[in-house]
């Protein structure tokens, strides 16, 4: 919606924004200080009367111009009212909805600078400054995703302006804050959004590199011989019967001075595409599996803004398990038993399976040579998370009761709603095989997505905190709608850099 997003302390703003709250339907006169500064800029009367329209509800992200508000020399040139909400239900998270209301308000009226006055809203309130200018920089970060570069000349791209978002102090620095994390989600989604004859195993390791180079990341690929050596047997199996061949990409963030003590290791299932292999996908199943590789995406997001906005003093590494399941006669067969690194044998029951497969590689690597923290991996693994819990939360899983809290507090922060699901000795064993140690997918579908985090445990090093955020669910947009157009979310980014950043 907007060509980019900046913040300035400087330019005046031809848009100033004020917000009222909600009470009994209606919506309440500004807040004290909010009137002064209306009054200041000669706009206090002609909000008064915007205020008892009746479309003036007060509820949460309706916005209203203001008629007739004619502002001092040097002051905006419109001004909207947007709603709060009722104020005992006001939050940060309502900071971020009405933000993508006066976004798009913003873009439909071609607007090019834009102030918020809440500072009296947000007192009224008791909302930290700092983190409600996060809110906003996200929302208006996120509205500024475009990905026009696959369209052709069938399509007439519509102009978008550059907006500029006045302010300053805390929460010009919350601004700020919320459009790098905005970029990292970006990122993300620009990478989902590329299509599987683009966005290659090879062409993911490339973008990483790209990044790795832009923002200071140490970066390495492993392919060919080198999966071999390293044991990778989910990668060279998964991803064999493609012409597009598999790898592990590996990026590092080291903090000045080298850093200290364990580093915190980010994993993400990055399928390029999946057919299901010989297991292959029915009727329209393989319609956006490009988005298989969301995991991944959402890794090397979080790991661009790690490394240029937060910019932590410990290490952070990150692994992007990719590879493409397709049909060949190469294909791997339901039947073959796998030995992994580990030692652990796995049969293959379902080549549709296939995420745990290459994600396991991953977290045997990082158990072994990084010596982690902890674990945390993302990943598109299950349509079972999609029926318990819809696209309203994420699944969650983790054992340990201190990373836990950290991933759910992070969660809060970002507005990227987890739900715990159980993890149980029952699931392990409905796991094992009569064959191998285990089976890759268990034909009863009991648990399905609790299946598929019991499967990732067989990889992790007994003592590493681990956690499986499962985000079949949440990964996409359906509807164009608050901060997000229909596609890719990724969901994820924040979330990461925020638990980085708290670590």
């Amino acid at each position: 919606m907007f060509q980019s997003v900046s913040v300035s302390s400087r330019a005046a703003a031809s848009v100033i924004v004020f917000g009222h709250f909600s009470e009994k339907g209606a919506g309440r006169p500004l807040d004290a200080r909010s009137k002064s500064r209306a009054a200041g800029l000669g706009v206090a009367d002609a909000i008064g009367a915007a205020i008892k329209r009746p479309e003036a509800t007060g509820e949460s992200g309706v916005v209203v111009e203001v008629s007739g508000a004619t502002s001092r020399k040097g002051a905006a040139d419109r001004v909207l009212l947007v709603g709060l909400g009722a104020q005992e239900h006001f939050d940060t998270g309502s900071v971020r909805a009405l933000a993508a209301a006066v976004g798009r308000k913003l873009s439909a009226i071609k607007a090019t600078s834009v102030e918020f006055a809440l500072e009296g809203a947000l007192a009224v309130a008791k909302i930290d400054e700092e983190a409600a200018g996060v809110c906003v920089g996200e929302a208006l970060g996120l509205l500024s995703w475009n990905c026009d570069e696959f369209r052709g000349k069938a399509t007439t791209i519509s102009r978008k302006e550059k907006l500029t978002v006045r302010a300053e102090g805390e929460f010009g620095a919350g601004v700020s804050r919320g459009l790098a994390l905005a970029e990292a989600a970006n990122i993300a989604r620009t990478l989902s959004q590329s299509p599987p004859n683009i966005a290659t195993p090879r062409w993911m390791a490339d973008q990483a590199k790209r990044i790795a180079r832009r923002a200071g990341l140490k970066i390495s690929v492993v392919e060919g011989e080198g999966l071999v050596r390293e044991k990778c047997e989910g990668l060279i199996n998964v991803g064999k019967a493609s012409e597009n061949k598999p790898c592990l990409i590996r990026l590092e963030y080291v903090p000045k001075g080298g850093g200290s003590g364990k580093p915190l290791v980010l994993i993400g299932k990055t399928m390029t595409y999946d057919t299901g292999g010989l297991s292959l996908k029915v009727n329209n199943g393989m319609v956006g599996m490009k988005r298989d590789k969301d995991g991944g995406c959402a890794v090397l997001g979080a790991m661009h803004a790690i490394a240029t906005a937060i910019k932590p003093r410990k290490r952070v590494v990150a692994y992007m398990a990719s590879a493409e399941n397709s049909i060949s006669d190469e294909a791997y067969r339901p039947d073959d038993v796998l030995t992994y690194r580990n030692g652990v044998t796995v049969e293959v029951t379902n080549t549709d399976a296939e995420g745990r497969l290459v994600l396991a590689d991953a977290l045997c690597i990082a158990c072994e040579k990084d010596n982690p923290a902890a674990v945390i991996d993302l990943a598109t693994l299950t349509g079972g998370v999609i029926t318990a819990l819809g696209s309203t939360y994420a699944g969650l899983f983790c054992d340990d009761d201190k990373l836990r809290a950290k991933v759910e507090a992070a969660a809060g922060v970002a507005g990227e709603r987890v739900w715990r699901l159980p993890m149980h000795q029952e699931y392990r064993d409905m796991m094992k095989s009569p064959v191998a140690d285990i089976v890759n997918s268990n034909p009863n579908r009991k648990a399905h997505a609790g299946q598929g985090a019991a499967f990732l445990s067989y990889f992790v090093k007994e003592g590493v905190p681990w956690c499986h955020l499962d985000i079949a669910g949440v990964h996409v947009s359906e509807k164009n709608a608050g901060m997000f157009i229909e596609g890719p979310t990724g969901w994820g980014a924040r979330l990461l850099v925020n638990l980085v950043d708290a670590w």
